[in-house]
């Protein structure tokens, strides 16, 4: 937890940004597994974290913005819990870290929220993503279900995005930990792809080294021999030599501040000739983009950018051709490029995505494209001085699509069609890294972690 001012601080901002109201921030509940007692890890939700920073279920929180106040409520433990919890401090106790003194138990939100209903207090809420918060919100406020996110409060939303976007030093400090954890897990993994070897070993190693740390996995880890797969969860192969093993995971601290990188190392202990040609490409997008990147410049431009970068080397080895800029506004990289460059990271992997990407990654004026690839960019406005980003060109071979394309005749002048062919068993690379957008450019987030073909394989 942070020092309790900055808490008091991003909740004075956040009431002088929406101006009038009731602001209702949901904190999540425990979600059991297969039985009630039996539990997934508990996460917080990360609005709630970041202007109450209380890391505990079953607790709600509301900024008057009329009053001027804020509340939190919440039970605390009774002595039958204490049994199975041991002692654990009030919630006026842990009000009182984060400058909260007000309080009330949970059942009483009910009777508070109707009375500012009947009072014609607007009450702003956000988009519901767990299905108990959803209910709640349908018993607590009379909206129907299905009505719930049209419902749900524009004007709370760009003030947490305009605000969270933004890290204070303290946060960078906090991801810089996550990063440099993240970094830990990466070498490890490359150092343990060796023939032989299961994926769900080393998952569950560079699993080990993120809990070691005190926090968690940011996100399920995307560990495999088969990169074309962009969000591959599933870890059943055995490495071989000659294969390349493609390791995008995140650590996250107990803070809840996340790191996210990928890595992609030959199992053996060197490329082949063709997948350092396809490697070196992407090295070449990657450090395209980090040199635009700087405050004032539109995401979108750096994602073009080094999707042109991709074509230009696609085309020095045969497999893309024709006029570059073209390629890339009609979209045929995209056989080889279908998702978008980065995104935004913080208390989420993708920072807020659960906000609405339009209203986190775009503008009113900047609208998200509908074309194949493009449409997958989740960043696209300029970017700010204390932004945090990460940057994650790759290059995948994907055979079902070779062969929807070319059955279409789809893109002819820019795709090599009889070339890529004899890439179908290729798979995919992805390297990506965490930026942090500094006065005058951008800084690479956390301890040195190569991405250079000759660097990239430790010693055993």
């Amino acid at each position: 937890m942070f020092n309790k001012e900055i808490y008091i601080d991003r909740r004075r901002k956040l009431l002088s940004t929406v101006n009038s109201g009731l602001i209702l921030l949901m904190g999540n509940e425990e979600s059991s597994i297969n039985y009630h007692d039996n539990q997934y890890p508990f996460r917080q939700d990360s609005n709630f974290l970041y202007f109450f920073g209380i890391d505990r279920p079953g607790l709600v929180g509301l900024i008057d913005v009329d009053a001027n106040e804020s509340m939190l409520f919440g039970d605390d433990v009774s002595v039958e819990d204490i049994v199975w919890t041991g002692p654990m401090p009030s919630l006026a106790q842990q009000g009182s870290e984060v400058g909260v003194s007000k309080t009330a138990n949970y059942k009483s939100v009910h009777n508070y929220l109707d009375k500012a209903l009947k009072a014609k207090q607007h009450i702003h809420f956000l988009p519901p993503y767990r299905p108990e918060n959803a209910a709640k919100l349908n018993y607590w406020l009379n909206i129907p279900l299905e009505k719930l996110k049209d419902e749900s409060s524009v004007i709370l939303i760009k003030a947490i995005v305009a605000q969270r976007a933004v890290k204070s030093a303290e946060e960078v400090a906090e991801i810089e930990i996550a990063v440099n954890t993240t970094i830990d897990m990466q070498t490890e993994a490359a150092r343990l792809a060796q023939d032989g070897v299961s994926e769900t070993h080393i998952a569950g190693v560079i699993h080990g080294i993120a809990l070691s740390a005190g926090g968690h996995l940011a996100f399920p880890t995307i560990l495999t021999v088969n990169g074309q797969i962009l969000h591959n969860h599933s870890q059943g192969n055995i490495l071989h030599n000659g294969q390349m093993l493609l390791v995008d995971c995140g650590a996250e601290t107990a803070m809840h501040y996340g790191g996210d990188l990928t890595r992609t190392s030959p199992v053996s202990q060197k490329f082949t000739s063709r997948q350092k040609e396809l490697y070196d490409i992407v090295v070449d997008a990657h450090e395209a983009a980090v040199n635009f990147l700087k405050p004032g410049k539109y995401y979108k431009d750096a994602h073009l950018l080094a999707c042109e970068t991709l074509v230009n080397g696609l085309k020095s080895v045969g497999l893309m051709k024709g006029d570059t800029k073209d390629a890339v506004a009609q979209g045929a990289h995209a056989m080889f490029f279908q998702c978008g460059l980065g995104h935004l990271m913080g208390l989420d992997t993708h920072d807020m995505e659960d906000l609405g990407e339009q209203y986190v990654g775009y503008t009113d004026e900047l609208k998200k494209s509908t074309q194949f690839g493009l449409k997958s960019l989740r960043l696209g406005r300029q970017v700010e001085e204390g932004f945090v980003l990460t940057v994650e060109p790759g290059i995948y071979i994907i055979p079902e699509l070779i062969d929807l394309w070319k059955s279409e005749n789809k893109f002819l002048d820019f795709i090599n069609y009889d070339n890529l062919e004899k890439y179908k068993d290729f798979g995919g690379i992805r390297i990506e890294e965490d930026l942090l957008i500094t006065e005058n450019g951008n800084r690479i987030l956390g301890k040195n972690l190569p991405r250079n073909t000759e660097l990239l394989k430790p010693n055993n």
